[in-house]
């Protein structure tokens, strides 16, 4: 059996992390959760970290079959369309996407029922579902919580869980956006927690807690089911729900959560440009008021 190629990219401005997985034998790979960065106050885009990704995929003579997105981030954009146009690939997420593209249609005040709904994405999963990333074999576990359409890939030894796990000492995702649900999350926690001990958690995300000074990109289950400073073995589901919506309530919004939803909720796609030929994002303007 051929052992997994992953490589990590890391944009430090959202704290992210990106990852490249190859089949060292047939040379395809999938792209996870990749960023595209955007600049806040301009409302422009740039390609540096999906970039460099693309310069590794060409230096190892990769051909991209997927570009997988574990869920509907609130944090980044993805750089999807930037590199399915660079590079080829099918776009794929969870078929729940259906259900935040329903609940975010109705806030930016969007027909759900357009076209470019339905096409945004080239493939959904359905959970459980099995594919292959080249000869190795992969499969999608449903772990909604944080948001309806969450999704983790399990590649071989390999688990890449969005944002439902972070390092086990800093914990376990928010579930206060739409639909997001801190006793769904706790079940798909124990979801991954039935997976051999030894199998490797990717993250998607590093927030750097006061307790070390490098950031880090993995974990494996055994780690979290003993480490996790909020789930670990012998934390109720009552207790966990608690701790989450109590932790939750004193959160503020991320800080691009308004343009990335409206861009990844459909692939990243961009709006269709305007008669005077300049695109548009919408914002809710006092609508998530506190």
């Amino acid at each position: 059996m051929s052992k997994l190629i992953v490589q990590d990219f890391f944009d430090e401005k959202t704290n992210t992390f990106s990852y490249v997985v190859a089949d060292p034998q047939s040379l395809q790979c999938a792209i996870i959760d990749s960023v595209l960065n955007y600049d806040a106050a301009s409302a422009t885009t740039q390609t540096t970290q999906a970039d460099l990704m693309i310069e590794y995929i060409q230096n190892h003579q990769f051909t991209v079959q997927w570009i997988l997105e574990t869920h509907v981030h609130a944090d980044h954009l993805t750089a999807s369309q930037y590199l399915k146009q660079k590079l080829g690939g099918q776009v794929a997420m969870s078929k729940k996407i259906s259900e935040v593209q329903q609940i975010f249609a109705e806030i930016y005040h969007l027909d759900p029922q357009q076209k470019s709904f339905h096409l945004a994405f080239d493939y959904l999963f359905e959970a459980g579902e099995r594919f292959k990333i080249g000869q190795i074999e992969a499969y999608s576990i449903a772990t909604p919580g944080h948001t309806p359409a969450c999704l983790s890939y399990v590649i071989q030894d390999c688990v890449f869980v969005g944002d439902t796990l972070f390092m086990h000492d800093y914990g376990t995702a928010r579930c206060d956006f739409p639909k997001g649900s801190a006793s769904q999350l706790y079940n798909s926690i124990q979801k991954i927690f039935e997976l051999p001990d030894d199998y490797q958690i990717f993250l998607c995300h590093d927030y750097l807690p006061k307790t070390r000074t490098t950031y880090q990109y993995k974990s494996t289950v055994k780690e979290q089911k003993l480490k996790n400073i909020h789930v670990h073995q012998g934390v109720e589901k009552d207790q966990f729900v608690q701790m989450r919506e109590q932790r939750d309530a004193t959160l503020g919004m991320p800080q691009l959560i308004l343009p990335a939803i409206q861009i990844n909720m459909v692939a990243g796609h961009f709006p269709e440009p305007e008669a005077n030929g300049i695109q548009y994002l919408k914002i809710p303007f006092n609508y998530f008021k506190s």
